[in-house]
């Protein structure tokens, strides 16, 4: 079913339910599901409503036009889209498979509404899994010496396949300011680690000398800052003294591809809204 998703957020203060409860039904308009919360501590109110599109007289840009005095009469961070329009999706991988594969293989079997633009690659090792799913794949080798040409590059493939969400399966390099800012919660990364603990490289080594009994996988968008953006998902897996590192590794890529695929997911369908560096999921 084609839907408008509706997702807004504000200062909290009675009345704004009712307003736009009131709104979609002076255009006939047919929720199907409506999600609300009030954060007490930033005083801060968070929607989202589906509204079947066949029930409303408007188009998308109609409907904007409509909602807006609305949104400005309560100050609201808002957009409005379109189920019918997939989002562009730009995948970024080095040479471990796990995530990228679970990735492609979802969108494959249509469980991931959107388009998989391109991946994008500073190694030539998942080139032909990637072309076997006739997705363009663009080698673009990082020399450490000077990494600001490859990022160049990456840019402008990004802005070339006019990526809505660009997602890290598993990308072993850090993106440059520029890239965060210009993406600010557009960049989604997996980090093999149960943040805000082990961030940076080898996490499982470091829980395997800490004596950890749970590991798990952050999604989280990315900042400028390493490992700290806005956390969109995470999970675990319990472990005992017997795991070795290899086992641990083992045991954490399952996680790692299950949490990535549930927050993409879960930005594909408009469901996080991010306010500071905390966000509100709605499921």
């Amino acid at each position: 079913m084609r839907t408008f998703r509706l997702v807004s957020a504000c200062p909290d203060r009675v009345g704004i339910v009712a307003k736009v409860s009131n709104f979609l039904a002076s255009y006939n308009g047919w929720i199907t599901e409506s999600s609300h919360h009030s954060d007490n501590l930033s005083g801060w109110f968070f929607m989202r409503h589906e509204i079947r599109a066949d029930s409303l007289p408007l188009d998308l840009q109609g409907l904007r036009e409509a909602f807006a005095p609305i949104a400005e009469e309560f100050s609201m961070d808002w957009h409005i889209t379109d189920s019918a329009q997939k989002k562009r999706v730009v995948l970024m991988a080095s040479r471990e498979s796990h995530c990228l594969a679970d990735l492609l293989h979802r969108w494959h079997s249509e469980e991931l509404d959107c388009e998989i633009a391109c991946v994008i690659s500073n190694h030539q090792d998942l080139r032909s899994m990637v072309e076997w799913h006739g997705i363009p794949y663009f080698h673009v080798p990082v020399d450490p010496a000077d990494k600001a040409p490859a990022f160049a590059e990456v840019s402008r493939l990004v802005g070339e396949h006019q990526a809505d969400v660009v997602v890290l399966a598993r990308y072993m390099q850090i993106l440059p300011p520029q890239l965060c800012q210009e993406y600010a919660n557009k960049v989604i990364n997996i980090h093999h680690s149960f943040l805000p603990s082990f961030v940076g490289a080898k996490p499982y080594h470091q829980a395997a000398m800490r004596g950890v009994k749970l590991i798990g996988a952050t999604c989280h968008y990315v900042t400028e800052e390493l490992d700290a953006g806005p956390i969109i998902e995470q999970d675990v897996v319990r472990i005992s003294h017997r795991e070795n590192i290899e086992t641990l590794v083992r045991l954490g890529r399952d996680v790692e591809k299950l949490v990535l695929a549930r927050g993409l997911r879960a930005h594909l369908e408009d469901r996080v809204m991010v306010h500071d560096n905390k966000t509100v999921i709605f499921d």
